[in-house]
This record gives C-alpha cells, structure tokens and sequence, in this order.
C-alpha cells in the first residue's frame, strides 16, 4: 500500500493476468484519509492499451474509490515477459462540495502554493500457462515443415537399413554357396557399405540446415524412431567394417 498525505493507494503494481487474445482486468483502490474532498486523476503511458474507469473523481473524507483498469488484447507477449508501462495517480484537495462535473483539467496543473501529490504504479503480467522451453507444437510434432523433414530423414534411413539387412542376411547364406561367390558378394557389401556411408553424410548436412532453420522460431527435439534407426545404422556399418 502506497500512502501520502490525501490518499491510501492499494495494491502498489497493477497485476493483470496475461493470455495472448484476451482482455484483462485489476482493481485499484484509493482511500481519501483526509477530512476534506480529494479529487484525483489517473493517468498512463500508455493510453490505447489500457481503459481507466473511473479515471479521474473526487473522493470524500473516509470514503473509497474503486477503480477498474482494463487491458485491451494482446497479440504477443513483452520481451523478456516484462512490462514497462506505468501507471501515475495524482491527487489536489478541492473545496467541500466539489462534485466529478466541476473538474477541469488546469486543477492537476502543477502550481506555486498548490499541494499535488503523484504516485507512480507499475505493471506486472501474470502468466496462467508459464511459457515451456519447448513450444507444445514441437514437442505433439504438429508443425508441417518438421514432420516433412523427419519423414524425408527416416525413409532414407529405413531404406539404408533394409538394403543392409539383405545383405548381411545373404551373405550369411549356404556355406557352400560362398565359395564361388564370395567375391562379389564383398564387392556388393563394400559398395553398400560406400552408399549407406554417403547417405549418412547427406542426412547429416541435411539435419544441420534444419536445426538451423528451426533454431529461429522454436526449439524442438528429433524423434525417437529417428534416434532408433541412426544407432541400426552405425551398429551395421561397424558390423560391416568388421567383415571387410
């Protein structure tokens, strides 16, 4: 509670709960603590934001004056989720009987011999959903271009598998049918081995470029069958290096 020598100001900070889209609103209250008629005024740095009611009045001795501030929707959120928009609240004693229709603006006019007082009232959002280190969108895979690449990532790599997988599993055949085939058979493993090592590169540029492109508009993680199908992949390249 902020207090001068005209009014009791409460709260200190204007605390409106913050959802992108929606309007918010929070109490001000101002109590007169004098014996005489306290007309105040309040005022913003930022006027097209935010909607006073009342936003100027006179309040009389021991009375209360409740006070709605309403802040229009927002389409994103302040950088760093602060808010440097002010609030200020100024108050002059004026002659008993005053009412809200004999206000004029010259009465806040700071005067030589005039008792003006002025408080300063900040803002602060509160957040129902805190923002997540990891946007919902990537982490439901939900955005388009992701899914695109990932897709693109694991049908390579699928497809390096299975190829592998074949020959492994010929090449573990009939006994007798490698001793006159085994030539070739280490010619088509090599040059396998060769492919699914180009490919490997290939996806790793790829990867590359697209963790860039994402690192500008959100984090996001790579999928599980993309982590399963990379350690297939080196488990059978290893196997087939052993071989040659």
């Amino acid at each position: 509670m902020s207090t001068g020598h005209h009014l009791n100001i409460q709260p200190t900070e204007l605390k409106f709960p913050f959802e992108l889209r929606k309007q918010s609103s929070c109490s001000l209250h101002l109590t007169n603590k004098t014996d005489q008629y306290v007309t105040f005024k309040v005022k913003t740095t930022n006027p097209k934001k935010y909607c006073v009611r009342p936003n100027t009045g006179v309040i009389l001795p021991g009375m209360t004056c409740d006070i709605t501030v309403t802040m229009q929707a927002q389409k994103e959120a302040p950088p760093d989720i602060q808010c440097k928009d002010k609030f200020l609240v100024q108050s002059v004693v004026v002659p008993d009987g005053v009412t809200t229709k004999d206000l004029t603006p010259d009465m806040f006019n700071k005067e030589e011999g005039k008792v003006m007082e002025e408080f300063k009232l900040g803002v602060v959002y509160i957040f129902a959903n805190p923002p997540s280190p990891v946007p919902e969108e990537a982490e439901e895979g939900s955005s388009p271009s992701m899914n695109i690449q990932e897709n693109r990532c694991d049908a390579l790599l699928a497809s390096a598998v299975t190829k592998s997988l074949g020959q492994v599993t010929r090449s573990l055949g009939d006994p007798k049918d490698k001793s006159s085939e085994v030539q070739p058979m280490i010619s088509k493993l090599s040059e396998e081995k060769d492919s699914a090592i180009q490919q490997n590169q290939r996806l790793r540029q790829e990867l590359d470029l697209l963790k860039k492109e994402i690192g500008k508009k959100q984090s996001g993680g790579f999928s599980l069958s993309f982590v399963v199908l990379a350690a297939i992949v080196g488990i059978l390249i290893g196997y087939l290096l052993k071989r040659m």
